[in-house]
């Protein structure tokens, strides 16, 4: 008797074949969900496109991103600004770069509305004077310069204080082809105060135009500006070491504001690790190191922990938990992602004080979660799409890598977890790897081990088709009690008989157990193999900071 079951069957589907009417082909040629405009837009706020996914070049995923931007201010302008200075205040993606460029497209939107509050949000989201250019440079690929632009870029120097803006002005001095100088004479500030004043005239004409332009004479104009930039020019009219620290030390200068020459003096690092920011300490490491400031029992080396450890410096300078994992990477390994190429790169013998302190870091740089005590299955996806393209554009962070990342994060946060690595074998199913399962193996991941050998661990692991299902049938063929799986992927699945979501069924239906799915995305497309329809399936964002928060409250169903 012939078994038509066998050719067609609505529990199971394979994933190379639609199984609802609202799923889509991804980019690999697989049916999943498509995520909305307003997820795909917080998807490319946090993650960026910088650098191509294995199936979608950079330029296809910048303009599908940019133009579900554009559908989301079709729908609601000022709704689609506020979760753009949301999102950048609050610290959440690795790089601020996509919120700047979606604010200048949303500055040049036709609704008159959403321009106001694109610009209004100007000093929010561009909070440094390199932002401040990198909109300019943005902006003007989407408007002219007109009075609001004008008023706008006007109103972020003036309504800062007059020693705020000399900050920025002497640390950011140009970028992108522009300079503070430039965006003074195109908006025409009307200073506010003496001091501003002043200072407008020193950016723009130094201390011969300020003598010449002032009409109350040069020893009042220059008395006149911020203590900061009378430094400076003392700064810059140095030659001798003692004045320089001294300098540094009086008026917390940073490194950027130094002449070349005091660049590779350890005296001057040690004056500037004094009150050097939380973010320019992480990216100094190496260069420290290099000088001789930082080495094994060092004082400066302990001093450099703490405050890489300190969890209120780091919530107060919004320090990003990739930026962190990016510095591990760069700082163990003893030079920077180029210096292959430069027979003059910068090397250093690591500091595993400091390997251990960004370590620690790493974690503290999440917000505290408190643990839901419920059973956590993390199931990596460490396919061969995953190893494509780097998240936040950072040279060798892959999504591949980064997942295990986050994956450590909820390790440290919840006591009751396994880990597993899934990937369809490469010639499909007819193979096995590690003592595991086809294509799926637990992996030995603790959360007392140390990021860099757990990132060294996934990076081993064989490769081949994408089958987000498999955590799912694993748990089920081996009777593992699980109440919320958490798959970290790029969504390009294709490569499984059965569709992920038909999976989760079937494993609640066969355990009795309202199992839960959240699905961390790794790219920023606009797929998702979590069904939009049901209550216990969540998309989230990979490498948002606020995303363990999020997934806890999931887990204990707020």
């Amino acid at each position: 008797m012939t078994s038509y079951l066998k050719h067609f069957t609505a529990l199971f589907t394979p994933q190379m074949e639609k199984a609802r009417s609202d799923q889509v082909v991804n980019s690999a040629g697989g049916f999943v969900f498509e995520l909305d405009r307003w997820a795909r837009l917080d998807r490319w706020l946090v993650l960026g496109v910088e650098g191509a996914t294995y199936y979608a070049s950079e330029q296809k995923l910048t303009r599908e991103n940019a133009l579900s931007l554009l559908e989301c201010l079709s729908a609601d302008g000022p709704r689609t600004v506020a979760r753009i200075t949301e999102i950048s205040v609050a610290g959440r993606a690795p790089k601020n770069d996509p919120a700047i460029f979606a604010l200048a497209i949303a500055a040049g939107a036709e609704d008159p509305a959403t321009r106001r509050a694109a610009l209004d949000a100007l000093p929010r989201v561009c909070r440094f004077g390199t932002d401040l250019f990198h909109f300019v440079r943005d902006v003007e690929g989407f408007r002219k310069w007109g009075r609001g632009l004008r008023r706008a870029v006007a109103a972020w120097y003036n309504d800062k204080p007059a020693d705020k803006v000399a900050y920025q002005a002497i640390k950011y001095q140009q970028r992108d082809g522009w300079s503070h100088k430039d965006l003074l004479r195109l908006s025409h500030p009307t200073a506010p105060t003496p001091e501003h004043d002043a200072l407008y005239r020193w950016i723009t004409g130094g201390l011969e135009g300020l003598a010449r332009e002032s009409a109350r004479g040069k020893a009042i104009a220059e008395a006149e500006l911020p203590k900061m930039i009378r430094g400076f020019e003392s700064l810059r009219a140095s030659t001798n070491r003692k004045q320089v620290v001294a300098l540094i030390r009086e008026h917390r200068f940073t490194h950027e504001m130094l002449l070349s020459e005091w660049k590779n003096d350890p005296e001057v690092w040690e004056a500037l690790l004094e009150d050097m920011p939380q973010t320019a300490l992480i990216r100094n490491l190496g260069k420290m190191t290099a000088i001789g400031l930082l080495a094994p029992m060092s004082e400066a080396s302990r001093k450099v922990a703490q405050k890489l450890t300190d969890a209120g410096r780091l919530e107060r300078a919004r320090v990003h938990p990739i930026a962190l994992l990016s510095a591990l990477r760069v700082y163990e390994q003893g030079h920077g992602e180029r210096a292959q190429k430069r027979t003059n790169a910068l090397k250093w013998t690591p500091d595993l004080q400091i390997v251990d302190a960004l370590n620690d870091a790493f974690y503290l740089a999440f917000k505290a979660v408190k643990p839901t005590g419920k059973n956590h299955l993390l199931a990596l996806d460490v396919s061969g799409s995953m190893a494509s393209g780097a998240i936040a554009g950072i040279p060798g962070l892959t999504p591949r890598v980064a997942s295990a990342a986050m994956a450590m994060a909820t390790a440290r946060i919840e006591p009751e977890f396994a880990v597993v690595g899934f990937t369809a074998a490469a010639k499909g199913y007819g193979g096995q790897w590690g003592g595991g399962d086809v294509g799926l193996t637990p992996l030995p991941i603790s959360p007392k081990q140390r990021l860099d050998d757990v990132l060294k661990l996934v990076s081993g692991l064989p490769m081949g088709g994408t089958d987000c299902s498999m955590p799912m049938l694993w748990a089920t063929k081996n009777k593992i009690v699980v109440d919320t799986f958490v798959i970290y992927t790029d969504n390009e699945t294709w490569a499984g008989a059965v569709h992920p979501f038909q999976a989760l069924r079937d494993y609640r239906q066969t355990m009795g157990r309202p199992a839960k799915l959240i699905v961390v995305g790794m790219t920023a497309t606009g797929f998702s193999i979590a069904e939009p329809k049901d209550p216990g399936m969540l998309d989230v964002v990979g490498f948002d900071s606020a995303a363990p928060q999020v997934m806890a409250d999931f887990t204990r169903g707020r």
